[in-house]
């Protein structure tokens, strides 16, 4: 029986034996993290990323309000400057002569500008004057009104410009915080992708949104951008196509211990081209193969001889992941490599 320092000892042993692994572990989910946990991120990241890209358009949109009353206003106020200026002129020589009626009464004086003894040439004198003093009431009154017609553009300019300060200074703000989560969120999917096994994070990569933008391309003519790539590199399929073929390879790999194996998968029409030119009556006509809308792969790995463990294999187990061995290709021509993505999903069965 063990004495009761050595079972304190073992004890302590056990106790630093179960801290380190507790420790290992969390450090392995901290390093590792689960499907789920990025898949959350992803929606995070993209909701920032949308947001932003809503804030950036009303953000321009204020700008084109800003720029349409700012033109406005300066081209009032340079109406009003000219209005102003051509008032101006003519106020100054009504003044000066109203100023030389009283100061010079014998010359240019009111008596001599009415007239003077000559009755016919005081009335015309005296309709002239009221004429002129009509005209200067006139554009006295014009005066005034433009004034404060000008006084009130100048309060809603600066109303306006101040206005527009704040609301820009908080567009910005807006702006520069949704910019700032959308990096750090983005930063954060980044790093949590690398952690993940490689089939995980291509499955993750793979939106099977891309589908709608793929199928709007013709035949051969799709761009890698709305492809997903699969596990064997340089090979892409439509992105529904690559989501079951993810899970085809997985199934594959845990009975036979290794990824499937891979000529063939998306093909360009150029490449089909060739293709049909090498081997005429072998291959579908450029445009019509199931390679170019990216729903069909061409098998290596023993999948190529009929018959064969992994042909076998596939044949009764494809389906289960909407991949099938199309009944021409047992025939004419010959070709047990090729499979493809489900009826229902391809415009086409042909090579």
């Amino acid at each position: 029986m063990p004495s009761t320092r050595s079972a304190a000892l073992i004890a302590a042993i056990a106790a630093v034996v179960l801290l380190l692994t507790s420790s290992a572990n969390e450090s392995s989910a901290a390093q590792s993290p689960s499907a789920d946990s990025v898949q959350a991120l992803r929606k995070q990241a993209d909701k920032a990323k949308n947001e932003l890209s809503k804030a950036t358009k009303a953000w321009e949109a204020r700008k084109k309000q800003l720029t349409a009353s700012e033109d406005k206003l300066k081209s009032t106020l340079a109406d009003l400057g000219t209005a102003n200026a051509e008032l101006n002129k003519i106020r100054e020589p009504l003044a000066q002569l109203a100023a030389n009626a009283y100061k010079q009464p014998g010359v240019m004086g009111v008596p001599a500008l009415i007239g003077g003894n000559d009755p016919d040439r005081a009335l015309a004198a005296a309709t002239d004057l009221t004429m002129l003093t009509n005209d200067q009431k006139s554009l006295i009154d014009k005066a005034g009104r433009l004034q404060n017609q000008r006084e009130q553009l100048a309060a809603s300019a600066q109303e306006l410009q101040s206005n527009n300060a704040v609301e820009e200074a908080k567009l910005q703000q807006e702006m520069n915080a949704l910019k700032a989560r959308a990096a750090r969120l983005t930063a954060q999917l980044t790093a949590a992708l690398k952690k993940l096994d490689p089939t995980t994070r291509l499955q993750l990569t793979c939106q099977k949104s891309l589908v709608a933008e793929a199928r709007k391309f013709p035949n051969g003519l799709i761009p890698a951008r709305y492809l997903c790539p699969l596990p064997q590199p340089g090979r892409q399929l439509r992105a529904d196509a690559a989501l079951a073929f993810y899970q085809l390879n997985n199934a594959y790999k845990q009975h036979f211990g290794t990824q499937m194996c891979l000529t063939d998968s998306y093909r360009p029409l150029a490449e089909q081209q060739r293709i049909y030119a090498d081997r005429p009556g072998m291959a579908a006509v450029p445009g019509h193969s199931n390679h170019g809308w990216g729903t069909a792969v061409d098998l290596c790995g023993g999948v190529q001889s009929q018959g064969s463990a992994q042909f076998n294999w596939l044949q009764a187990n494809s389906k289960k992941y909407e991949f099938f061995h199309p009944a021409w290709a047992y025939s004419s021509p010959f070709e047990p490599w090729h499979w493809e993505y489900t009826k229902e999903n391809t415009p086409d069965s042909s090579d």
